[in-house]
């Protein structure tokens, strides 16, 4: 593992937002869903996710999450990816989310 100086990590933007819709992505090679997520003052983004194995769509909406929200947009497929959602692989290698334990406003950042 590499270390990394606290400069570094201060460069990561990982901020807390609210999961407003769920699409699904059918032309996703992998099973995956479109997220729209509320980031507060930095507005609305979307990005893609594959964490279907654990999550249905209904049980997402009004969720926060963390995302990094600096990195450059990813094209995957016809859909421009805008953040990136961050997890934890399982067991099996599934997604599971990471989360807030009790809400923040949106658009917090990781400190």
């Amino acid at each position: 593992m590499e270390t990394i100086s606290w400069q570094d990590f201060e460069k990561v933007e990982l901020r807390a937002g609210t999961i407003l819709d769920v699409l699904n992505f059918p032309e996703a090679r992998k099973p995956a869903y479109k997220l729209k997520v509320d980031f507060g003052p930095l507005g609305i983004k979307w990005s893609s996710a594959q964490i279907t194995k654990h999550y249905t769509k209904e049980e997402l909406i009004g969720r926060q999450i963390l995302g990094v929200v600096n990195f450059p947009e990813k094209q995957i497929g016809k859909f421009m990816s805008q953040f990136l959602v961050t997890g934890l692989a399982d067991e099996d290698g599934d997604i599971v989310l990471t989360a807030v334990e009790r809400p923040v406003p949106n658009g917090s950042k990781l400190i």
